[in-house]
């Protein structure tokens, strides 16, 4: 009997002992990271154009006779593009030679009469009235020659324009016209882009722009390469529907003719622009915030009380600005404050806790 008392008591003493043991978490926590100011990382988009695009086309309207190049077609300065129809032209052109030619004849004929007669006049054979139609006749035949003249250079003229030939070195990136057209006046039958320099246009906020001077080195950013432009102009004016100024940016044409991947006309460029912002605040890692209340979001603060316990606190703070991994915040916190950075869904207010750094958990 004494037995079984002794063996129930050691029973209920195991139990007693098993049931006054507590677990307590370990939380992975950080100190805050204070600062006075923070860098506002931001991007604005534009493109990419070449500085000699443009559209080239005759400078005379008429028939589409011969097309030489295509759109994709590299072409060099003084290359033949395409011509006209030059018929019209050839036989004006005979004509206006033709009528050189007889007033040349009419002049040699006159030049001849007019020095006859400034022999006849010194003896008093020609009447002044005659003498001065024969001087009249040269000079009238000298002006007509020189109209002539004038036409001709003018029809050769035309007849140089009707070939178009490449203003400079470029690409074809698009033909407007097919063979036989009849193109009017300045239409353009190629669009020419250059190949010697590259630019971006990007369009930035006013507050932006005020603090780019020309010449800066930027960073920009086109498909997944970064280059180094400079700012080769600022707008001066706003944009009416963007509300932007525009920037001019040279691209480094070294580092766009050693590249893999040439550069496109027309394909996006993303300025990258850091600015600092002086805003007392601390950084902390995305996955420390939690949904708060009225549009507030949420930290997990440790602290031990006079016992040496650690337990969780809620405190409110404003997100300010954030990137990819971290969150820029203001609130209710202290510098010296050390914040639960991971597994804020398992915790409550008041809880205790065990914090243990990223650090040591990581060897762990």
């Amino acid at each position: 009997m004494t037995f079984s008392i002794m063996l129930l008591s050691a029973c209920n003493s195991d139990e007693a002992s098993t049931t006054t043991v507590i677990t307590v978490p370990k939380v992975i926590t950080q100190p805050l990271n204070f600062s006075s100011s923070y860098q506002h990382q931001q991007r604005y988009t534009g493109s990419v154009r070449s500085t000699d695009t443009t559209g080239v086309g005759f400078e005379l309207a008429g028939k589409l006779s011969d097309i030489i190049v295509d759109s994709g077609d590299a072409v060099v300065k003084g290359q033949k593009l395409a011509s006209l129809n030059t018929q019209l032209l050839e036989a004006e052109y005979q004509q206006l030679s033709a009528s050189l030619q007889q007033t040349q004849a009419d002049l040699v004929l006159a030049q001849s009469n007019f020095e006859r007669s400034v022999e006849l006049k010194k003896k008093q054979y020609v009447s002044e009235q005659q003498f001065d139609e024969t001087q009249q006749q040269v000079s009238s035949l000298l002006a007509n020659q020189k109209r002539l003249q004038a036409s001709l250079y003018a029809t050769e003229l035309k007849l140089e324009k009707s070939t178009l030939v490449a203003p400079f070195n470029g690409t074809i990136s698009k033909r407007h016209h097919n063979l036989g057209e009849v193109i009017a006046l300045g239409s353009p039958v190629f669009t020419l882009i250059g190949t010697s320099q590259q630019q971006a246009y990007i369009g930035v906020p006013i507050a932006v722009a005020q603090t780019l001077t020309t010449n800066q080195m930027v960073n920009i950013l086109i498909g997944s390469k970064s280059y180094k432009g400079r700012v080769a102009g600022i707008s001066a004016e706003i944009d009416s529907v963007t509300r932007t100024v525009q920037l001019r940016i040279d691209l480094p044409s070294n580092d766009l003719s050693k590249s893999n991947q040439p550069i496109i006309n027309g394909e996006i460029a993303y300025l990258a622009y850091q600015q600092q912002i002086e805003d007392a605040g601390y950084w902390v890692p995305i996955a420390s915030l939690t949904d708060g209340v009225r549009g507030l979001w949420n930290v997990f603060v440790v602290t031990k009380n006079e016992q040496g316990i650690s337990k969780i606190e809620r405190r409110d703070v404003d997100i300010i600005y954030t990137t990819e991994h971290q969150a820029y915040i203001n609130g209710a916190l202290n510098k010296h404050d050390v914040i639960v950075t991971k597994g804020l869904h398992k915790l409550v207010v008041g809880q205790h806790v065990n914090p243990t750094s990223e650090t040591v958990a990581r060897s762990l």
